[in-house]
């Protein structure tokens, strides 16, 4: 309970940096919860104006045989019913609460999504608003990245607009990466990205204790990975390293 609390008031989450094969690093703070619930207040009270006007209107109307009032009625409901669907896909991913948040709807590893995805968090949505509450918010509170399950099964996730940033990544940086690069260990493609990070931390040159954390980090990965190798700790750890982002460019 402790946790789900901290996570429903937590304002800053962790940025997620993504390299894609296209050598641009993605860094992306997802969306808290409660910024999320604002936007979706906000769209709410747009749906509900809307709909005073719809009864309005439709009281309004001249008499009509019930087959031409039930279209006319229909066509007329229709932006309520696809208001998420069609603001998202002509707003580059924003809602009209999400826009006033600063926030946007995109894929997992940073790229736009298509009218295929926002179509599939739309359909995901008319069944888990009513089963999971209006905003899927129990699903939200368990996921790492405050993804509903519309979300997860579109590989979509919503960020914060202002800190999305995509940067060309310098060559000098991943320059062991040339055409003829071939990784050594096979099994580095079975790691995480959370294990990668963790990696790349430990041999940062900055860090405490380094030279004993990349020691007893060397060794678990040598266990987890079932690797003999005869080199230093450090080397066998970069190029563990190294040999990661060449399957995780390539795989993008």
């Amino acid at each position: 309970m402790h946790y789900l609390c901290r996570k429903f008031w937590k304002k800053e989450m962790a940025d997620k940096n993504i390299v894609t094969g296209q050598y641009v690093r993605i860094a992306q703070t997802p969306a808290s919860i409660w910024e999320r619930i604002v936007a979706r207040i906000v769209d709410s009270v747009v749906v509900v104006i809307y709909l005073v006007g719809y009864f309005y209107l439709m009281g309004m109307l001249p008499y009509m045989n019930s087959s031409t009032e039930m279209w006319i009625g229909f066509i007329l409901f229709l932006p309520v019913l696809l208001y998420d669907l069609l603001w998202e896909t002509f707003n580059n991913g924003q809602s009209l609460g999400k826009y006033l948040m600063g926030l946007r709807v995109v894929k997992a590893d940073g790229s736009m999504p298509g009218i295929g995805a926002y179509l599939l968090r739309w359909l995901v949505f008319l069944v888990e608003g009513p089963t999971t509450g209006c905003l899927g918010l129990l699903p939200m509170l368990l996921s790492e990245h405050t993804q509903r399950f519309g979300d997860m099964a579109a590989g979509t996730m919503v960020i914060k607009r202002a800190k999305y940033h995509a940067l060309e990544v310098s060559l000098e940086e991943y320059s062991y990466l040339t055409a003829d690069y071939r990784p050594t260990f096979p099994q580095a493609a079975d790691l995480s990205e959370r294990q990668a990070e963790v990696i790349a931390n430990t041999l940062d040159p900055q860090s405490a204790e380094r030279m004993e954390r990349i020691s007893q980090l060397a060794a678990k990965v040598k266990q987890l990975l079932a690797i003999d190798s005869p080199v230093s700790d450090e080397r066998f750890l970069y190029t563990v390293l190294h040999d990661y982002y060449y399957y995780d460019m390539n795989a993008v």
